[in-house]
């Protein structure tokens, strides 16, 4: 087939689109977090990963702003050679301090975290070893590694004994590497840690835990998965982004200070990206300065979170289980899901649709998730709308 050949005939968005059901790329035209417009319109955020609401927060909007003032809007080079600024050491020497880790090293989207470590510590006769529901930018780094000829194997989602069958097969000498979401993205499920560190130690392996929707959200004052179970020492590498609860854009890994130093120096993501911005830099500071100053926010987060759960739950709806800002709403068949996005966006609350193959087939869902920030008239708008929708829609009675 010539290149373009399947660019020409892909027609699955068209087809959305001419039927009124294309739930993607619709711009927000404000944003005041728990409230957004869209095309003209008030509506009420309930697909957003902006956590803790800090998005629109004067003081994280005035550091960004204070920032391009002093550093201009960019800074033209890597890291690794003109583009680091006393934002990025302070910001890098804050977290780690809040994470409680040796060090901390800043990339500039939280994509480019999971690729560039994972390529830069599985090398040839390593074994990267994955949780299928990973996030893709997990999934790509193991490719990418396995086209450098290391080994890439998954184990089933959340199973440890599958993990343990995949380690017990691999040379025990062989470099091994487990990559775990630390709150999937999908589902908003926390994952076993405990167990993976448990299993790592036992087959000489070493743990990443991508924290990217558990930083804020879980663990004291939002510290993410390993704080959650209390076991920060045991857990070799967290990784985590800006573009949620840090209410900017950027990625950061943490660990002991030997390892993230060698990253630093090896990592193509890092030596061949231009570095985060000063303003998004400046923000994500303002936001952990925040965070560490009003240590409650995750807990009402995970309140408002817990409120949808139960109301979801008593009008009847089938919620996949979680303890997370994250409440999927199955609704199982993929038309009917398109559909009822429609209806939920046209009566103001913007979810997002979730369809195979992001998802198993009829497992297509709304995957809502809440802020601090939202209000109970907010949350009760988004229960009264999810109610008259799944009653047409025969999801409830």
């Amino acid at each position: 087939m010539e290149l373009f050949q399947k660019c020409f005939t892909f027609s699955r968005a068209d087809e959305a689109k001419a039927a009124n059901l294309y739930p993607y790329f619709h711009p927000l035209e404000a944003n005041e977090g728990p409230v957004v417009k869209i095309y003209g319109k008030n509506m009420i955020m309930a697909g957003s990963n902006n956590y803790l609401g800090l998005t629109s927060n004067p003081r994280v909007k005035k550091a960004s702003q204070r920032a391009i003032d002093i550093y201009g809007t960019g800074c033209s080079g890597s890291r690794y050679l003109t583009g680091t600024l006393n934002l990025h050491n302070e910001l890098e020497e804050k977290l780690a301090k809040f994470l409680d880790v040796e060090a901390v090293l800043l990339f500039s989207t939280g994509y480019q975290t999971g690729l560039g470590v994972i390529t830069s510590l599985v090398n040839k006769g390593d074994y990267v070893i994955m949780d299928r529901e990973n996030h893709a930018s997990l999934m790509n780094g193991a490719v990418t590694a396995k086209g450098m000829f290391a080994e890439f194997k998954r184990y089933k989602h959340s199973d440890m004994d599958d993990l343990e069958r995949i380690l017990k097969d691999i040379p025990f000498e062989a470099g091994k590497l487990i990559v775990t979401d630390g709150v999937f993205s999908v589902t908003g499920e926390i994952c076993n840690l405990p167990e993976i560190n448990k299993l790592a130690k036992k087959y000489s392996a070493r743990v990443l835990c991508d924290d990217a929707h558990a930083t804020g959200v879980i663990g004291n004052g939002g510290r993410g998965t390993a704080n959650h179970f209390n076991i920060v020492d045991e857990t070799d590498l967290t990784m985590g982004t800006f573009s949620k609860s840090f209410a900017s854009l950027g990625g950061f890994i943490a660990g002991k200070e030997r390892v993230i130093n060698y990253i630093k120096h090896v990592c193509g993501a890092i030596i061949f990206s231009a570095s985060p911005t000063p303003a998004s830099c400046a923000a994500a500071l303002e936001a952990l300065n925040i965070l560490e100053e009003q240590p409650d926010l995750p807990n009402q987060l995970i309140k408002n979170s817990n409120y949808m759960r139960d109301g979801f739950k008593k009008l009847g709806f089938n919620i996949y289980p979680s303890n997370t800002a994250i409440v999927p709403v199955i609704v199982g068949d993929t038309d009917i899901a398109m559909m009822m996005w429609r209806e939920l966006f046209d009566r103001g609350v913007f979810v997002n649709a979730f369809i195979p193959p992001g998802v198993p087939e009829n497992m297509s869902m709304m995957r809502t998730s809440y802020m601090t920030t939202h209000k109970k008239e907010h949350l009760d708008k988004i229960l009264d709308v999810f109610k008259e929708v799944g009653k047409e829609f025969n999801l409830i009675s």
